[in-house]
Parts: C-alpha cells; structure tokens; sequence
C-alpha cells in the first residue's frame, strides 16, 4: 500500500455520518412505465414552460451564474409574500437542510413525526440534532396533536411537519398549526407543503403572525418538474436573512428559476391537473372498497392501502405490468402506496391489482 492509500484510509467521517442510514430510493427503469410511485405529476410539466425554456436557453445563457431577480419578483407575487419572505431553494430538500443548519446545533432536539418525508431525519442526523419521532395514531395514522404538544420541551429546537403527509396522506388545519407553534415558540416549525394544491390547506398567511413558522412549497408535485429541483421557502424577514447566510449562492440552477417562472404564470393548467386527480383519488379509494382492501383517507395525490403479506409480492407483480407502486411495509406492516395520476391512469392500476388480489 502507498503512503497515500495509507492516508486516505486513515480518514474518518464525523460520527453524525456514521450513525446515520443511507437513503437510497429505488429510482431506476422507470421509463415507459406508468409511475404512481413518487408521487409525481403523472402527465408532465405545463407545455408553457417547455416553451419557456426554449426560449431562453441559449449558448449565451449558460457560462453566465444564475440571476434570480425575475424569478425573485414572479415567485414572490405570485405567492403573495414580499421577496425578504422567499428563499428559493434547490427543491425542498435543500430548504430542509437551510433551515436545519441555520438553526439547530448538535446535540439540539428535532421533533419529528413517524412515518413522514425521510429527510427530515437526514438533514437533522446530519447537522448532529437529536431526533425524536412521534407515531401517528395506529388506529387511523391521524396526527397526534395533542401527544406532539405534550411532548415539546425547552430543548426541542426544530419541528417539521409534512401537512399534508408522506406517506400516510394525513392532514390537519390551521387550528392545530397554530396550537403547535404558540406551544413551541422557541423552536422553528416548518410546515412542508409539498402537496398544498391537493388540499388547499395553507400556513402561508401566519409568517408574519409567528416569527418560529417555516413554510415550504415544492415545483416536483403538482408543477411536473421534479427534474428541475425547484422548490421556496417562506418565512419572517429575519429568518430568511438569517438562512440566506447558510445557503449556497448559486443552488439553484438557471433552467429551474426559469421553469418555475413559467410554471406559476399557467394556473389553468394546474387547476386542470388537480380537478383530474381528485377524481381520480375517488375512482381508487371506491375501487380498493369493491376489492375489499383497507386504506387511509388521503389529502394529497396518493392513497396508502393495507396489502398485508403479500404488499411486496403486489408491489412486484404490478411491476412486471408495467404499473409503479411504492411498498411502505418497512415503515407501516402491510402497506403500500399509490400515486393517484389522472382517472385512466388509475382505472389501469385498478384493474391489474383485482388480478393480482384475486388470483
């Protein structure tokens, strides 16, 4: 072994590294599949911002770091917030991890909820916080608001919660928002929004009533463009002052400020989108009732259903169809999700697992 190799296998990681469990989401050969797997946007982006993109990207635009000015001045009218309460982020993920790393030391609390959105855990293990999780309620997976409450103490520096949830599809209003930031008015409480449109419940309008409340808005969901990695981050003017000292100037890359741009500018075709897979949400939740599998009543683009011992067998099998489900059984025993697409997409899915369930 060279003095070098001796070196480098000397290196140790910070034990926070160490500690942690990777994440690794089975993302490959998908295409040419149906994907109600991710939670996706099941038919694609809105043409406009193919348009868009067309239009601006030249050999000229690319050697040139990215400007947010516009992007700046659209988001923030469009959102209804001034541009000191907007942190463009590199999808939410990175407006996770902005807000984990502005505000919570090692050996700080972060309150989370289990099951829910796996970053969560992976940023607050990363910056070296201690996690807590709370259950939802095994009976329904309602959210344990009172139990969360009950639970949050002076060390307790970051709450964040999925509203509505991954993967349970749980929801809850502003009443219970409210209850838990006047309970932790020392810690900062992200609600993720990541699936507003489905359920139209928003915290937006508190940021400048509760200078502890995060808000977070995705362009992957209902936008069609978890490609681009886009996503926004609102807050008081201080805490985004404060975040924008812990964030890389250049995350965002020009194509996504530029989509999200034209994405905003097309609500009809969201609207369209959204009317398309509530109904859709309907078709599978009365389809897995006529089969006779449970599931939990869902406020986003998804439905979690109780396959049992055979949840990874279906899972499976429904691959070979050409048809992507997500298993959850590591998580809730017998569980698996589906992504609701439009209502063609859904009676497609629909009719290969009566097959399967009925073979």
């Amino acid at each position: 072994m060279s003095d070098l190799s001796k070196l480098a296998s000397a290196l140790v990681p910070r034990k926070a590294v160490q500690k942690m469990a990777p994440y690794s989401p089975p993302t490959g050969g998908r295409a040419g599949k149906l994907r109600l797997d991710f939670n996706e946007n099941t038919v694609g982006c809105s043409p406009r911002v193919i348009e868009f993109l067309r239009e601006k990207l030249t050999a000229e635009a690319l050697p040139v770091y990215p400007e947010y000015v516009e992007a700046m001045a659209e988001l923030s009218a469009f959102f209804g917030v001034s541009r000191d309460e907007l942190l463009m982020s590199n999808g939410t993920d990175e407006a996770i991890q902005v807000l984990v790393n502005t505000f919570v030391e090692e050996g700080d609390e972060v309150l989370l909820l289990h099951p829910s959105y796996a970053m969560y855990r992976f940023y607050a293990e990363l910056a070296g916080g201690e996690v807590r999780e709370l259950s939802y309620r095994a009976a329904d997976l309602s959210f344990p608001l009172e139990e969360l409450i009950a639970t949050i103490h002076p060390k307790t520096k970051a709450i964040l919660v999925a509203n509505p949830n991954n993967p349970t599809g749980t929801g809850i209003d502003l009443d219970a928002v409210r209850k838990i930031l006047e309970a932790a008015p020392h810690a900062a409480v992200l609600i993720d929004e990541a699936y507003f449109e489905f359920c139209g419940v928003t915290a937006l309008g508190l940021i400048r009533e509760y200078p502890n409340l995060f808000v977070s808005r995705t362009f992957s969901k209902v936008y069609g463009m978890a490609a681009m990695r886009c996503g926004c981050l609102f807050s008081c003017v201080d805490n985004v002052r404060w975040m924008h000292k812990a964030q890389s100037p250049y995350s965002v890359n020009m194509l996504a400020a530029l989509a999200a741009r034209a994405a905003v500018r097309d609500g009809e075709y969201v609207a369209s989108y959204v009317k398309e897979v509530l109904a859709a949400r309907e078709i599978a939740c009365s389809g897995l009732t006529r089969l006779g599998i449970r599931y939990y009543p869902s406020h986003a683009n998804f439905v979690l259903f109780h396959a049992g011992e055979r949840a990874i067998s279906i899972r499976d099998a429904l691959r070979e169809k050409g048809v992507l489900i997500r298993d959850r059984s590591y998580e809730i025993a017998g569980c698996v999700r589906v992504t609701i697409g439009t209502p063609a997409q859904i009676e497609r899915f629909l009719v290969e697992l009566e097959r399967l369930w009925k073979a």
